[in-house]
């Protein structure tokens, strides 16, 4: 039986400065939005407007998280989509439950 032997070469491409600063605009981004959520936090008054803020722009970030990290932008709008509307209706969803829970809680005291 003749030896093999298991040779691996490593080819290393240049760096696409294209590819390199888009990740570093989507980091910039991503940092602006929670820059202006700390902000938020701590400057304005507890409420309705700051959650439904809040959730906006999470979702918000969530859309850049999945459009350039999980490469879902060079991808048919239609997966995009079918990512995203379950997602408001699940943030809907969770809305409606918390108001119809409190609304029942507040009837029987």
């Amino acid at each position: 039986m003749a030896i093999q032997e298991n040779k691996s070469t490593l080819e290393v491409t240049p760096r696409d400065d294209a590819k390199f600063w888009k990740i570093w605009k989507t980091a910039g981004i991503l940092l602006a939005i929670t820059a202006v959520e700390f902000l938020m936090a701590f400057t304005m008054e507890r409420g309705v407007l700051l959650y439904f803020l809040f959730i906006a722009l999470t979702i918000w970030k969530a859309k850049y998280i999945m459009m350039d990290f999980m490469h879902l932008g060079e991808e048919a709008k239609p997966l995009f989509y079918s990512i995203i509307v379950p997602l408001i209706f699940l943030v809907w969803l969770v809305i409606a439950l918390v108001r119809e829970g409190s609304d029942i809680f507040n009837l029987r005291w």
